[in-house]
């Protein structure tokens, strides 16, 4: 539980103004996203068109903080099915054009539209005949009146009362780039497991291209006692191995039926003689299984469902293949 926030020292005067500070402030820029919405027309349509039609990347350039915009917006294209990366327009200017090759498609970012070390680019990325999506606040700027297609992301006043700081403007350029990457990933027919293959050290990742077959238990490490075996048997096998549970195999190595710490209470709350009975009498036949091939978000979905801490894997004739429990899942990170 996160620590409670230490008791403000301030006026109660002075809070007050500084939570509606606050709230000004998103209420200006909820406002500047607000707008974009009447933009999404032509224009944008034709930006898709451009970048879906290209060959190469998507080279993503911005000085500032159209900058670290233009970073986020090249890392979310890159992530969602688009290639692209990012250009510092400074060093553009100094050999790193040589980045931007055939079949290429620029996309500036600018919000006054005559940043100088982009202005600087245009006459080259015309000479090579880089088709060119521009993002500025200013439809009449050099920029924009050079550009292929034209981003309008003005805004009628920034959030920063000094109206200097970019704050609404970067919002809105944001906001109009993510637009840009979800309608490329849906024209794309981009799914959750393409996303997953650009994020394999993430939790996302993990969930959706990890499988049962590489996390289960295997070979002598996979608690199992035949048909007809004795009570005391199926009790060490399941204390251990670990799982908390042991599978119940025929002659063949099929599943016939799982012991586990539920069934191993229940036995202790009947009146039975621990020492005669065999497996068969207090197993639960058959038993919940999943396949190898199975996704391991699968598998948790499933155990979730039915509320076990514990499965047994099988192939396609329900032979033991292996088995894990919901300790396995959480050391692969998939809980």
């Amino acid at each position: 539980m996160a620590a409670p926030l230490p008791v403000s020292n301030l006026p109660t005067d002075e809070q007050a103004r500084l939570r509606e500070l606050g709230l000004a402030v998103i209420r200006t820029e909820a406002d500047a996203v607000e707008r974009l919405a009447e933009r999404i027309g032509d224009a944008f349509i034709r930006a898709c068109e451009l970048i879906l039609g290209c060959r190469g990347r998507v080279v993503v350039f911005g000085m500032g903080k159209s900058g670290h915009i233009g970073g986020k917006l090249a890392a979310t294209l890159a992530s969602t099915g688009t290639p692209a990366f990012f250009v510092h327009p400074g060093e553009a200017g100094h050999g790193d054009l040589g980045m931007v090759v055939e079949g290429d498609v620029v996309l500036a970012l600018s919000n006054s539209g005559e940043t100088d070390e982009i202005v600087t680019l245009l006459p080259i990325l015309k000479r090579q005949g880089t088709p060119l999506i521009a993002m500025t606040g200013r439809p009449d700027s050099t920029l924009a009146q050079a550009a292929s297609v034209h981003l309008d992301v003005g805004v009628d006043a920034e959030a920063c009362p000094l109206g200097l700081a970019p704050t609404a403007s970067t919002t809105a350029a944001l906001a109009m780039g993510d637009a840009l990457a979800i309608a490329l990933l849906e024209n794309r027919g981009f799914t959750a497991e393409d996303f997953a293959r650009s994020h394999p050290g993430g939790m996302l990742g993990r969930r959706l291209l990890l499988h049962v077959g590489d996390i289960m238990h295997t070979g002598e490490a996979v608690p199992r006692v035949p048909l007809g075996a004795p009570f005391r048997d199926a009790l060490v096998e399941m204390t251990g191995k670990g799982l908390g549970m042991t599978a119940v195999v025929d002659h063949d190595g099929r599943v016939r039926g799982v012991f586990t710490d539920g069934d191993l209470r229940r036995t202790l709350d009947r009146d039975v003689d621990l020492h005669a009975i065999r497996i068969d009498d207090v197993m639960t036949p058959d038993g919940v299984t999943t396949e190898a091939a199975a996704l391991a978000a699968e598998a948790l979905a499933l155990m979730e469902e039915r509320r076990i801490n514990a499965l047994l894997v099988v192939d396609d004739n329900g032979r033991l293949e292996g088995a894990l429990n919901m300790h396995t899942l959480l050391r692969a990170g998939v809980v």
